[in-house]
């Protein structure tokens, strides 16, 4: 790869400066960029793209307005400033803007044209620009512009550092003799392909027979970047062993230490960002080993295996799927069954994430609204633009995705009596699919009903297309779980788990039969209750968050079915009083508390500066417990579940180390 990239550099582009270049013979001469930061204090990257001259009298520039990952339009044509064009020879070009992320130059016919631009980069995320005194972030998108002719050609990228930097890190092709000169073979590669500048330091691996790196950038002085990159190499070995291959030839993981965080997968790296603090915090650290593990499952599953509709990418439009699912959810559910095969985590506190996920899912009720697939299909307009009503109208294709591949692996299991899982169908997707047209829905529901070697089509259209409750009963049978404090009913012959105590958190968990949150909120009736002096007063629920912002309590979100509902509470409405009372930004709960459940009581509000009173009647916070553990058996009985677990999770290290 490096040597064919090399020889299309030195035969189409054989001089090295990136101004005034001889007349390229070639329509598909690289495009050559150089990078300055000269002006990084202020957050400035001063660029020089130059292109190889063209035998028509005008071209068209593009900048592509999201970043492949991230779904969302981001407008990355708006940190563009002061942009110019000059021939070979300097003379002025006019450009002028001609859409939101375009430009048209009229050029001189057989003479190269330069394009300046200043780019603002003061956005820290992992899909975004960042440049201070310290580092540079650069993602390809938000960097880059390009000729808007859908011509394959490589591109050149340069970056000249300040004296107090002295790396580059980035997956693109090093050219061989230059100092942080690169190659795109085209620009996918480019865009594709993030740089962090300035004082890394770099931790280097084998792994599968390929080098590695873990490049940290900020403050690393309270991270064992030594033993972070140990870590790192484990859930690498771990994810190559699962999917049978190693796609690459070389991976980078550039982890920016800066007081931020998520991240972004490529072909050939992955931007992650975390704080100083978290390595030494073990559940964020955890956290960290997740993102590391979700992004590096993505060589696969995304990258490289795409959803049809993402299969090529218009880097100028929404490119809709129903398929995040797939590439989102089940990657979020991978990500921490990595780490517990790797031994990186225990089996109890895999449980513990796993319990996380079902209950964000489950204490959401837009999971009754909206769909899997709609969630999916609606990513561009809603995932990433949130509002106060988010909560009651949409589902996550992350959270709800990771819950329904962890039932879809049970159901698989249970289906073949542990020979087959969800390993199988994503190998198998993998090796039909892995080529330049992806896969559809249909694709991956025939496979996994292959797999499986049963009709999935109910429980696909149950638990992708329907916004109605799934069911845990048949998984947790599956590998002998349950809810803390809750049974499950129904368990095999000689398997019955000693009777648990009951749920001192509230009700059992629902199931696609039993009662939802809001449906509780409607049906109970509220009773008067009364707390003896100096005990625990319990929590009264009206159903509603609320802050305080310049001295003001507003009203942040409303449940559905909630008694705030009932009362005609509305987000933005002011709490002024509960029966006379003057609302305390800091005390509203405890206020709340103490005028009693099942009392009636008047909430006096102003809304848009109209004082009201409503009369809304508290009642006890719905309470559910989500944390899944083992069920209590004996142990003759606990053996058949013990084999379930050790081909799911893996098998126990030898070790003294407590497990469920």
């Amino acid at each position: 790869m490096l040597r064919a990239a090399l020889f299309i550099w030195s035969v189409l582009c054989p001089v090295v400066t990136l101004r005034a270049q001889p007349p390229a013979e070639s329509p598909t001469a690289a495009l050559s960029y150089s990078i300055a930061f000269n002006e990084a204090d202020s957050h400035y990257a001063n660029v020089e793209l130059t292109i190889p001259a063209q035998e028509q009298a005008s071209i068209e520039l593009m900048m592509p307005t999201w970043t492949p990952g991230s779904y969302l339009i981001r407008e990355y044509a708006r940190h563009v400033d002061g942009i110019s064009a000059q021939d070979a020879s300097d003379k002025p070009l006019v450009i002028e803007k001609t859409k939101k992320n375009r430009w048209r130059v009229d050029v001189t016919p057989g003479s190269d044209t330069r394009i300046d631009y200043r780019l603002y980069c003061r956005e820290m995320s992992v899909r975004t620009n960042w440049i201070d005194h310290d580092m540079a972030i650069l993602n390809g998108g938000a960097t880059f512009l390009t000729l808007a002719d859908n011509v394959e050609r490589p591109h050149r990228v340069r970056f000249e550092l300040p004296q107090h930097w002295n790396r580059s890190v980035t997956s693109l092709t090093p050219i061989e003799g230059l100092e942080h000169t690169y190659l795109a073979k085209n620009l996918d590669e480019l865009i594709d392909a993030p740089t962090i500048c300035g004082n890394p330091i770099i931790q280097d691996f084998m792994a599968g027979g390929v080098p590695h790196a873990v490049a940290n950038l900020g403050d690393f002085e309270l991270w064992d970047t030594e033993k972070a990159a140990q870590d790192v190499q484990k859930i690498v070995e771990q994810q190559q062993k699962l999917w049978g291959q190693v796609p690459y030839e070389r991976y980078k993981v550039l982890n920016v230490i800066a007081e931020s965080g998520g991240g972004l997968e490529h072909d050939n790296s992955t931007l992650v960002m975390t704080s100083r603090w978290n390595y030494r915090d073990p559940e964020k650290y955890q956290d960290w080993l997740s993102l590391i593990s979700h992004e590096f499952f993505h060589t696969w599953n995304v990258r490289r295996l795409r959803p049809a509709n993402l299969a090529r990418y218009d880097y100028e439009q929404e490119n809709l799927t129903r398929s995040l699912w797939i590439a989102e959810g089940i990657t979020s559910y991978y990500e921490d069954v990595m780490l517990v095969r790797a031994g990186l985590i225990d089996r109890p506190s895999y449980l513990k994430r796993l319990s996380k996920q079902i209950q964000g899912l489950q204490t959401t009720p837009g999971r009754l609204v909206q769909s899997l697939s709609d969630s999916s299909f609606d990513a561009w307009i809603k995932y990433y633009r949130p509002d106060e009503n988010s909560n009651n109208s949409r589902v996550s294709y992350y959270i709800k995705g990771c819950v329904v591949a962890f039932l879809l692996d049970a159901r698989i299991r249970e289906a073949t009596n542990d020979a087959k899982s969800l390993d199988d169908v994503m190998r198998m997707l993998y090796s039909e699919h892995s080529n330049a047209a992806g896969f559809t829905d249909e694709d991956f529901r025939r496979v996994a009903s292959s797999v499986a070697g049963v009709d999935l089509s109910e429980w696909f259209e149950s638990h992708i297309n329907s916004a109605v409750e799934v069911d845990f009963e048949p998984a947790l049978k599956w590998f002998g779980l349950q809810f803390a404090g809750n049974k499950v009913a129904d368990v095999p012959a000689g398997n019955e788990p000693t009777p648990a105590a009951p749920n001192p958190a509230g009700p059992a968990p629902a199931t696609a039969s039993s009662t939802t949150t809001s449906e509780a909120s409607k049906a109970t009736t509220p009773v008067e209750t009364k707390t003896p002096p100096n005990q625990r007063l319990p929590k009264a629920w009206l159903g509603l968050k609320a802050s305080e912002t310049a001295g003001q309590v507003q009203v942040t979100g409303v449940t559905p079915g909630s008694p705030a509902q009932a009362a005609g509470l509305n987000v933005g409405d002011e709490l002024i009083a509960f029966n006379q009372y003057r609302v305390s930004g800091g005390q509203w709960q405890t206020q709340l508390n103490q005028l009693g459940i099942g009392r009636e009581i008047q909430v006096t509000i102003a809304r848009r500066g109209e004082v009201r009173t409503l009369t809304a009647t508290a009642i006890v916070e719905p309470e559910v417990n989500w944390n899944l553990k083992r069920m209590e058996l004996k142990v003759e009985a606990a053996e058949p579940f013990e084999s379930r677990l050790n081909s799911w999770l893996g098998k126990l290290p030898e070790s003294p180390t407590k497990q469920p």
